[in-house]
C-alpha cells in the first residue's frame, strides 16, 4: 500500500472519533507504539463472530468472547459480520457488530460487510458505506461470503472500493462461495486487476489449495494425506504481495494437520503472509489451532509475526 506524508481522510477521521493525537503522529511518520502497550496476550484473532440466538445456537455476546479470549491469551480479536445470504443460517449484520464491540474497541476489532449483488448500490454508493462504516471504527471488510464466483464484476467493483477506503477483504472461498477451480484462476485475476487491495484467504476451497493435484470436489472438502506439490497458495504469495492467510476454522486447521512436516515449513516459509485465526463464534466450541500450532514449535520471532504482529500491522493498529 502506499504511503504519503500527508494525513490520509481514514486517518483524519479516525483521530476525530478517539480524539488521538498518538494517531495523527502515526499518519506523518512516527515511530509507533511500543507493542507493551497493546493489550496482553500472546495472539490477534483475525476471525471470530459474535451470534444472536437463533433455533439450537446459543448466544454469544462480547462479554462471553472476551471471557473466552482471557482464557487462551488472545489480546484482541477481530469480529465479522455475516450479511451474504450463503453465509450463515441468521444474519449478522454490521450495525449489530458495531454495536456489540462498541464499549471493548481496545481488544474488539469490528470489520464491515455489504452484499455486492444489493440492488441499487453504485459504486459510488459502495466507496460511500464503506466510508460510512470505516468513521465508525471497521477496520477491514469481511467475511466475504457471497455465492458469485471469485471473479464476478459486482465483487471486483466491491474490491476495488474496498481497495479506495483501504480495508483488506477477508473471504471465504469454497465451491458455494466465492467460487472458483482448482489452481484459482478466478482468484489470481483478482488480485492482478486489483492490486491495491489486500486479501485475506479463508475456508475449503482456499486451505486445500495449499496442495496441487485437485479436483473441483476438493474445494468443498478437507484433503486427507500429503500435501502435493504444485498447490496455488505457494504461488500466488510468491507472485502476489497482496495475498494474506487466515488459518482459523477446520479448513485451516486441516491444512497444517494433514501433512504436519510440510505444515510447520510452510508456516516458518510464509510467516509474512501468516494470520492467526479461530472462527470462534458458539460458546463451548473446540478450537483446534492452539494445540496445534503450540505442537510445530515455531521460533520465537516466527510466533510473533504469525500470531500477532502480522494482524496489527495489516490493520494499521495502535496501542
Amino acid at each position: 500500500m502506499k504511503t504519503t506524508q500527508n494525513i490520509s481522510r481514514r486517518a483524519f477521521h479516525q483521530a476525530a472519533l478517539a480524539g488521538s493525537a498518538a494517531l495523527l503522529g502515526a499518519a506523518v511518520g512516527a515511530k509507533p507504539a511500543s507493542a507493551d502497550a497493546f493489550p496482553k496476550g500472546k495472539y490477534v484473532d483475525i476471525h471470530t463472530h459474535l451470534g444472536q440466538k437463533w433455533g439450537t445456537k446459543e448466544k454469544l455476546e462480547a462479554v462471553d468472547l472476551l471471557k473466552w479470549m482471557d482464557a487462551h491469551d488472545i489480546a484482541q480479536a477481530v469480529v465479522l459480520p455475516l450479511v451474504n445470504p450463503e453465509s450463515w443460517d441468521h444474519p449478522l449484520t454490521t450495525d449489530f457488530v458495531l454495536k456489540e464491540t462498541a464499549a471493548h474497541r481496545d481488544r474488539l476489532i469490528p470489520f464491515c460487510a455489504v452484499d455486492p449483488r444489493t440492488i441499487n448500490l453504485s459504486s459510488q454508493g459502495k466507496r460511500d458505506i464503506l466510508r460510512k462504516y470505516q468513521d465508525a471504527g471497521c477496520k477491514g471488510f469481511g467475511e466475504s461470503k457471497p455465492g458469485v464466483p471469485m471473479y464476478d464484476p459486482r465483487n471486483l467493483d466491491l474490491f476495488q472500493a474496498c481497495a479506495e477506503v483501504g480495508f483488506p477483504v477477508l473471504f471465504h472461498l469454497d465451491n458455494q462461495r466465492n467460487t472458483d477451480t482448482p489452481g484459482l484462476p478466478g482468484l489470481e485475476k483478482v488480485l492482478k486487476e486489483v492490486p491495491e487491495a489486500t486479501f485475506i484467504g479463508h475456508a475449503q476451497g482456499w486451505w486445500a489449495s495449499i496442495s496441487g493435484g485437485l479436483e473441483q470436489a476438493n474445494l468443498q472438502q478437507y484433503p486427507k494425506g500429503k500435501v502435493l506439490p504444485g498447490g496455488a497458495m505457494g504461488r500466488l504469495f510468491d507472485t502476489y504481495p497482496n495475498i494474506y492467510a487466515d488459518v482459523s476454522a477446520g479448513s485451516g486447521a486441516n491444512a497444517f494437520s494433514r501433512d504436519p512436516e510440510h505444515g510447520r515449513a510452510f508456516c516458518i516459509k510464509y510467516v509474512d503472509r501468516l494470520l492467526f485465526g479461530t472462527d470462534y463464534l458458539m460458546p463451548e466450541q473446540v478450537v483446534p489451532q492452539f494445540e496445534l500450532f503450540d505442537s510445530f514449535d515455531l521460533p520465537e520471532e516466527v510466533q510473533a509475526k504469525f500470531f500477532r504482529d502480522n494482524a496489527r500491522k495489516l490493520l494499521g493498529l495502535s496501542a
